[in-house]
């Protein structure tokens, strides 16, 4: 197994980062069969697969805002107000996804992007682990 890890700046604000490039520039030495992991070692972020550029990525941050707003008196209450939401959102969007390879190349749908999820503005700065199995 090949594994590195990489740095996203997502800023202050919530964010889908689009991590399909990055995982396709961590793929190119590859040109057999295996598994790619994305893993985010954090309580307060997640992987999903989505299509990006036509409003579902701020889609899917309008949903998770209806599913989990912040002004709900959360347990969870360090950070900025609402923050306790952010460590229950990698519960819908879990912190990892696994995707085929198949000669070197993400099996990924037409529209499909691999997408880092970020609700904390706490934390500018993520760490997203990619690790390639090779089949």
């Amino acid at each position: 197994m090949r594994s590195e890890e990489i740095q996203i700046r997502t800023g202050a604000d919530e964010v889908v980062h689009d991590l399909t490039s990055e995982c396709q520039r961590f793929l190119s030495d590859e040109n057999g069969d295996g598994l790619l992991h994305v893993w985010v070692p954090h309580a307060t972020a997640g992987v999903a697969i989505i299509e990006t550029g036509a409003g579902s990525d701020d889609d899917l941050l309008t949903a998770l805002e209806r599913i989990l707003p912040r002004d709900v008196k959360w347990r969870h209450r360090h950070g900025t107000p609402g923050h306790g939401r952010d460590h229950v959102m990698p519960a819908l969007v879990p912190p990892y996804a696994t995707i085929p390879v198949l000669g070197g190349v993400l099996t990924l749908g037409t529209w499909q992007s691999i997408c880092l999820v970020d609700t904390n503005v706490d934390n500018p700065v993520r760490t997203v682990r990619l690790s390639f199995l090779a089949g």
